[in-house]
């Protein structure tokens, strides 16, 4: 099948129960909850009765389907039918089954180039002396392994607010522990992975000092990273670990003075305008939903496109919830390199996979099912709107450095933490997260934002939820004006504005380095 283009939706839409997103598309969305033998009149004016109740967001066939069939909803497919399936029927994991993707990739022909912006945004961040900038001023406490995760903890544990009390400039001292650092390969994708996110998070622009513990004697070793990553040890990056130290105690004790030592100098750096070029936005998904792909995901790619015309970076990530999706990516690239680059990395991830006895089609949880997504192929092609339409510049693998401006893509798991613990590590000082079945993600030292997919969501868990993109659908706001609202709230977040899930306080448990490889 051609491809066929994919429509925003309209409030004329809503006149209509039902949602169909591609012209050719076998399936529609309901609108509202449907009941058994309902009649409902679709836009070219046939009548399908549905035969089965269907919940909000999940599929109606629009016509009869033979089993074995290609089903598409986008213009693409996201399945195969698993049996005869007649016009009105619920389409869901009963009845459609995934399959791995076959395409046929073209590279840069939907290149389409935003220009410079006719004037240049700012907001007010942190200049770091490597020309990069923060939107937050953080002192970092990193394990290097989990045995020294409980001495980084009470090292920063001791910088309590009343402590921090006569720093104003500083956001806090925030420890990065996780479960791994020894009992691994000292070489190869694990290992490379962990120490990339430690050399990201230590030289990150929203830290304005670090201090890196060890144990002394695991595998992930202080100084290998140090040389590795050519670390500038100094008075606002300091190392210890705990056996040359003499024990937990002593090593608390010589760490908090370490960061006292940190204090003034930190506290130094102050706000200034800077233009939004600086701005390195992280694009995520979670819980996701049917309607993440119709209102959150394609509003947030409007912001992503409005971030890279005023010379700034968004980076897609979760490479299992591109997949089935890849070649909408492969044509966007700026060359056949870059695709190639992308799809390097789904043929390492179909071979992951299939060695640890898995599928692609395992992404799905089953909070996604409830909400109307069936398997990945779908879920992928809603999730990939978030990097809205400008040519795909570069492919990084794990927690890379990101230098290039504009659309990137990061090879990541499709775990939330990890992957955007992988983007952080690359430089992302911003975190834009969609969800509709309500996640309540944080991420330090990057504020994170969360977009509501659906207004029934953002009504029970407004308290989490910065922006209702629902209101699409509810109310008939453009998705282009909710882009643009989300645009503006990320300038004012990275301006100071508190994130609601940073005003509650979240974010010190989401370091989650993704490990790849056995525990030995």
């Amino acid at each position: 099948m051609a491809e066929q283009p994919v429509k925003f939706f309209r409030q004329s839409d809503a006149a209509r129960p039902l949602l169909q997103l591609g012209e050719a598309d076998d399936v529609a969305i309901a609108l509202r909850a449907l009941t058994s033998n309902e009649e409902v009149a679709l836009s070219d004016d046939r009548i399908i009765v549905v035969s089965d109740r269907v919940s909000t967001g999940h599929k109606v066939a629009l016509h009869s389907i033979a089993t074995g069939n290609p089903v598409h909803k986008y213009g693409q497919i996201i399945g195969y039918a698993s049996k005869d399936i007649e016009a009105g029927e619920h389409v869901h994991t009963h009845n459609l089954d995934f399959r791995n993707t076959d395409h046929t990739y073209a590279f840069a022909e939907d290149i389409v180039d935003v220009g410079n912006a006719a004037q240049q945004e700012t907001f007010e961040g942190y200049l770091r002396s490597d020309g990069r900038a923060g939107t937050r001023n953080y002192i970092a406490v990193i394990s290097s392994v989990n045995c020294s995760a409980t001495a980084a903890r009470n090292i920063a544990a001791h910088f309590s607010a009343e402590q921090l009390s006569a720093y104003s400039n500083i956001d806090g001292v925030v420890s990065f522990t996780h479960a791994t650092g020894c009992g691994l390969a000292d070489s190869g994708d694990g290992f490379d992975n962990l120490q990339r996110v430690f050399a990201g998070f230590a030289t990150h622009p929203n830290i304005a000092a670090a201090l890196i513990v060890g144990l002394g004697c695991e595998v992930s070793q202080v100084q290998t990273l140090v040389k590795t990553y050519k670390l500038n040890e100094g008075a606002l990056l300091r190392t210890m670990n705990i056996q040359t130290t003499g024990g937990h105690k002593r090593t608390v004790l010589k760490g908090v003075e370490m960061v006292e030592s940190m204090l003034d100098s930190a506290n130094a750096c102050r706000r200034e305008t800077l233009p939004v070029s600086h701005l390195t936005l992280a694009l995520q998904c979670g819980g996701s939903d049917a309607w993440s792909g119709v209102t959150a995901n394609p509003a947030l790619g409007v912001a992503a496109d409005l971030l890279v015309g005023q010379g700034g970076t968004a980076v897609l990530a979760e490479t299992p919830e591109v997949y089935g999706a890849e070649h909408l990516l492969t044509r966007r690239a700026r060359n056949e390199a870059v695709g190639r680059q992308l799809l390097d990395r789904i043929e390492w991830w179909e071979d992951y996979v299939a060695r640890n006895s898995g599928s692609m089609d395992n992404n799905p949880s089953p909070g996604n099912k409830l909400g109307g997504l069936t398997t990945i192929l779908e879920k992928s092609l809603g999730a990939v709107a978030k990097g809205g339409r400008t040519p795909l510049e570069a492919v990084y693998r794990y927690a890379e450095p990101i230098v290039a401006k504009g659309f990137v893509f990061m090879d990541t798991p499709g775990y939330d933490p990890a992957s955007v613990t992988g983007e952080v590590a690359g430089g992302c000082n911003l975190v834009a997260f969609t969800t509709g079945r309500g996640s309540t993600f944080g991420c330090k030292p990057s504020p994170s934002i969360k977009i509501a997919t659906n207004t029934d969501m953002y009504m029970r868990m407004g308290e989490d939820m910065d922006i209702n993109a629902g209101r699409i659908v509810t109310d008939g706001v453009d998705v282009e004006a909710v882009g643009r609202e989300i645009y503006d709230y990320l300038l004012a977040v990275a301006s100071g504005q508190p994130s609601l899930s940073e005003a509650q306080g979240m974010g010190d448990n989401e370091f989650i380095p993704w490990q790849i490889g056995a525990t030995m």
